[in-house]
């Protein structure tokens, strides 16, 4: 069955899997998805990822997530804000802070994703694709 909304449905399966203290979780993969997980590993919210024949009608993608030394979620919270129905854009300077700076905001530029911090570090704004803290 085909997925309306890809990045919702990665959250959340992100989301469930950490909710059950899961190790890890796979999905279906694509450009934006890898690129996604490459900037959570980069921030320090999942271990890892890998992805499985990537290019090919099988691809699919693994995600390890990470958990504090007792076993706490180190994602609290995911949350979508640009979705195909309604888009949201914000320009370098007015991009949001989640959690006074303790979250990040994902931002899709026209230099690819990147956090709210690269994006006004950059001088870039873009779609803002998720909150995550």
């Amino acid at each position: 069955m085909p997925v309306t909304d890809p990045i919702s449905d990665m959250f959340t399966r992100i989301r469930n899997a950490a909710r059950v203290k899961a190790p890890a979780v796979e999905m279906p993969a694509s450009k934006q998805k890898v690129a996604l997980a490459e900037l959570l590993r980069n921030e320090g919210f999942i271990s890892s990822f890998e992805t499985k024949a990537l290019g090919t009608p099988d691809q699919k993608m693994r995600i390890v997530l990470k958990y504090g030394p007792r076993g706490e979620q180190v994602i609290q919270g995911i949350k979508r804000v640009s979705r195909p129905g309604l888009r949201i854009y914000r320009p370098a300077k007015k991009t949001p802070r989640v959690y006074g700076g303790l979250g990040i905001a994902v931002i899709s530029t026209s230099r690819g994703l990147m956090t709210d911090r690269q994006a006004r570090k950059s001088n870039v704004g873009g779609e803002i694709v998720a909150y995550i803290w």
